[in-house]
């Protein structure tokens, strides 16, 4: 690999990492996990300014640049888990106990569980509390290596409480070293008052709570939960329609627990990703490929569902559609605050390689938020690196629950 700098002398850098291991993730790069060994990265102004083999190094000042040697050890992109539903409040384990002995989501849901006692306990909460909450979960996050989180509204479901849910989240970016993006989930559920007044919630999705969201500037995107328990294809296109009104990207909860043609729908929108997919059709992945959306596979719901119904791996791999992994950390249905096992999960359930896992993370994530700007290191990016105490990237989705993250720079400051 020929090595590459911007306009910047070396000694002018702000730091640089050496003896490292490099998992670039950098496509461009004709070697597994992009890998470049025996490196050195140098970061400028939070960025990258340089990146290639060590020995091709420019000559620099060695008194005056700071220099950490990395040891022999990993290098990889910041990671990045683009769909979760971070702010919430309240617990559901209880519905867990009960549907573990026997009683069905049916039951749980007429006596006010569900979704319902999530937006109940949200709506009755103060944004201190939703702040403190998400916080320590985003905490939990930093410390398994991730820089770059979604956060999605949705539990609120008027708009008051949509608005508290994503102004809480824009707190958490200005308060927290995690890169925060936002999206609006108005059309996550059908809240109590509006039962059996579908029609009439998607009108205030799209005009009192959106018209809301975007003149406080509340939100980088749009999603829609399209099933036959959430939103139909007409009221999902709706709201997209109206997104699009407001030039703000939109994503889609799409053939989760059937094909409802969500994902084409959202390809049409050129929308960023379709997310859960484990009924996608081929109709509906050639729709993606050609539009560039990204599939987002949640490993963590189909687990905690005990579903059956795979996504379209061969599919996707053979229409060349980007896919990420995400968390889906929530009370109902992922309540899995780890990025980590969503590796595992996604090579041991969907049999992805480590490598698509560790993509999935990191460039195909980045995608799936519309960025690019990180998720691959190369000169140019945010200098969002991680450090791991690994003897290769394969590790990362092979091994759960021994944190392996030595050091995390977020915008190439240390955290």
């Amino acid at each position: 690999m020929q090595s590459t700098t911007q306009n910047y002398e070396l000694e002018e850098i702000d730091l640089l990492l050496t003896d490292a291991n490099i998992a670039t993730m950098d496509s461009n790069i004709n070697a597994p996990y992009g890998a470049i060994e025996n490196a050195a990265i140098a970061i400028k102004s939070g960025k990258i300014a340089w990146i290639g083999e060590q020995s091709t190094l420019p000559s620099f000042d060695v008194f005056a640049t700071p220099t950490l040697s990395v040891k022999g050890q990993w290098l990889t992109p910041g990671l990045v888990d683009c769909h979760t539903h971070l702010v919430f409040a309240g617990s559901r384990s209880q519905e867990f106990e009960q549907r573990l002995q026997g009683v069905s989501y049916e039951q749980i849901a007429a006596q006010g569980g569900g979704i319902a006692s999530t937006v109940k306990a949200t709506r009755a909460a103060d944004r201190e509390q939703l702040f403190v909450d998400a916080k320590d979960r985003l905490n939990t996050l930093l410390k398994e290596g991730v820089t770059t989180v979604e956060i999605k509204s949705g539990y609120g479901l008027d708009t008051e409480n949509e608005i508290k849910i994503l102004e809480v989240a824009r707190l958490l970016g200005e308060h927290h070293p995690i890169d925060i993006k936002t999206t609006f989930l108005g059309a996550h559920a059908l809240p109590p008052e509006y039962k059996g007044r579908a029609d009439e919630y998607i009108d205030l999705v799209c005009t009192g709570m959106l018209d809301q969201v975007v003149a406080n500037n509340l939100a980088d995107a749009v999603d829609v939960f399209c099933e036959n328990v959430g939103f139909s294809y007409s009221q999902t296109k709706r709201v997209f329609q109206a997104a699009k009104k407001h030039n703000l990207p939109v994503k889609c909860h799409a053939e989760q627990l059937s094909n409802q043609q969500g994902a084409k729908l959202v390809a049409q929108f050129n929308g960023f990703s379709a997310d859960h997919i484990e009924h996608l059709d081929e109709e509906g992945v050639k729709a993606m490929a050609d539009a560039g959306t990204v599939a987002v596979l949640l490993p963590g719901a189909f687990y905690f569902l005990r579903e059956t119904k795979f996504p379209p791996i061969e599919l996707l791999n053979q229409y060349k559609v980007p896919i990420a992994i995400a968390s889906d950390f929530n009370p109902g249905t992922s309540p899995l605050c780890s990025v980590h096992l969503m590796m595992n999960m996604a090579c041991t359930l969907f049999r992805l390689t480590p490598e698509q896992a560790l993509a999935g993370v990191t460039r195909n994530a980045a995608k799936a938020l519309g960025l690019d700007d990180r998720g691959i290191l190369k000169v140019g990016a945010r200098a969002d690196i991680a450090h791991w105490q690994i003897s290769h990237p394969s590790q990362l989705s092979y091994q759960f629950g021994v944190n392996k993250l030595l050091n995390l720079w977020i915008l190439g400051r240390i955290n």
